[in-house]
């Protein structure tokens, strides 16, 4: 299979934190892949800033050496990265000051795109904002990536997009969810509107219930810190989990156009009923042999806050009425793995004798590690001795059906970033968005501070707490099994 690569325009883009953790571990590597495969004109140039005192020349060493790290497969390839980091340029700049200013400003080509990615922490967004505008290095045409968090409550992300207001147009900013550039993730969208097969069956009348699952092997060491002052419901389940739910349940939109799409997400999430809290799990990880518990790795003794959380959710409207969305993430747990899972409800009626059996069918959206998708059906078991009934995948593992172009499939910042310079937002969220799912996050956190809740402990490298088994177990279901 031939990958069919759509070149973007020339551009210039602006890192700001060009130096940090993430342009290292992910921006710059990521644009190397986009580079090597065609998809980047070698005009374009990409532009880092930061507070680090280096010049163009150590900062295009600082990302050689990232993409031998990260760089995976395309990391030998001499060639292809002294042509990559000829397009690269740094310099020192102070969000806060006046240094570097200037020469930003004569550097950027303003008859090209320009994009300015805010690889910094929300507290620095302001200040940029109103420098890029105060030294008429942004204009109308723009484009602004922002990280999230976006905020941690309904008043910050207020108090944030109106920060961002102030200088940009809801159409030149970019808020990007990496979650949301994962192949699978735009596949649900494909298999949902682009198949006859699932979508007359995608309502109360057919599925009994949904499961997302995003379960992670490592603790919170080295992010403690931060970690401790935000939890598994603000760094997760508010933003990945509620933009898995929302591409699961929402309708049809008019088109696959950016509006249209984040329109009906945004039904979703207001049509979200308020949680009964006896329908939701915290949980915190503990030691394991040499290995720390939670509040060792946060530093504090006398944490509250939750490293895991299950929870089930209803949606109030005619599609979904009834049925329940049951969201679970964790850290130290079993296996890491992403998985949505559409449970459709038993048949009416078994016509095969001594079949005791429940035999449901199961769609299953694999995110991660291995991305693909299945669907659980059931048949005869092979030989002979009657009519014995076992169920069985129907498997589309991507590397497997569509061959080596799939198991290079391209990373989610790689996509994104592009989409970006393409001026394409339909994988990004919209402020009203964002707010709309403080807005339903913050009582659940708010009760748990006025009921003086505490976490659930539970053994690192398990499923997680004893009572999240217990949220499904008393309605007569299971969770699934996590796996890698």
């Amino acid at each position: 299979m031939v990958s069919r690569v759509i070149p973007v325009e020339e551009f210039d883009l602006v890192i700001f934190g060009g130096t940090g953790d993430l342009a290292r571990r992910k921006i710059l590597p990521g644009l190397y892949r986009r580079f090597l495969s065609g998809q980047m004109p070698e005009g374009s140039r990409i532009i880092g800033a930061a507070r680090a005192d280096i010049d163009s020349d150590g900062y295009r060493q600082m990302i050689r050496d990232a993409i031998a790290e990260f760089g995976g497969e395309e990391k030998s390839d001499a060639d292809g990265i002294e042509k990559f980091v000829a397009q690269l340029h740094y310099i020192p700049v102070d969000a806060k000051g006046e240094q570097g200013w200037k020469e930003l400003h004569d550097l950027i080509r303003f008859e090209l795109v320009n994009a300015f990615y805010f690889s910094v922490a929300p507290s620095l967004f302001g200040d940029l904002a109103e420098r890029l505008h105060l030294h008429k290095i942004a204009d109308s045409s723009s484009r602004v990536v922002v990280e999230k968090p976006f905020g941690r409550d309904l008043e910050t992300a207020k108090a944030l997009n109106s920060t961002l207001a102030k200088h940009f147009d809801e159409k030149q900013i970019y808020r990007i969810d990496h979650y949301l550039g994962k192949e699978t993730v735009q596949n649900l969208m494909a298999v949902r509107f682009g198949n006859m097969l699932f979508e007359p069956l995608w309502n109360n009348h057919y599925v009994d219930h949904i499961q997302i699952t995003v379960a992670e092997t490592v603790g919170v060491g080295g992010r403690g810190a931060y970690y401790d002052t935000s939890g598994a419901m603000r760094d997760m389940v508010q933003n990945h989990l509620m933009q898995l739910l929302c591409l699961i349940a929402m309708e049809a939109p008019a088109e696959f156009g950016a509006d249209a799409v984040r329109d009906e997400k945004l039904k979703v999430i207001r049509a979200l009923q308020d949680i009964d809290p006896h329908h939701i799990v915290r949980g915190q990880y503990d030691a394991d042999g040499d290995e720390p518990s939670y509040r060792e790795d946060a530093e504090n003794l006398k944490s509250h806050t939750e490293s895991f959380v299950a929870l089930r959710c209803e949606i109030a409207n005619w599609r979904w009425a009834g049925v329940p969305f049951y969201l679970r993430t964790g850290k130290k747990l079993k296996a890491r793995t992403s998985e949505i899972a559409v449970v459709f409800k038993d048949i009416g009626h078994s016509i095969f004798p001594g079949d005791e059996k429940r035999h449901r069918n199961i769609l299953s959206i694999q995110l991660q590690p291995n991305e693909g998708i299945q669907l659980q059906v059931t048949i005869k078991e092979p030989g002979p001795g009657g009519m014995r009934l076992i169920d069985v995948p129907l498997d589309m593992t991507f590397a497997e059906a569509l061959g080596p172009d799939a198991e290079d499939s391209t990373d989610a910042y790689e996509r994104l970033i592009m989409d970006v310079i393409r001026g394409n937002q339909t994988l990004f969220m919209r402020g009203d968005e964002v707010e709309a799912a403080w807005e339903w996050t913050d009582p659940i956190i708010n009760g748990w501070k006025a009921r003086n809740d505490v976490p659930k402990h539970y053994d690192a490298g398990s499923a997680g707490p004893e009572d999240a088994m217990m949220l499904m177990h008393r309605e007569g279901r299971r969770w699934r099994e996590i796996k890698g």
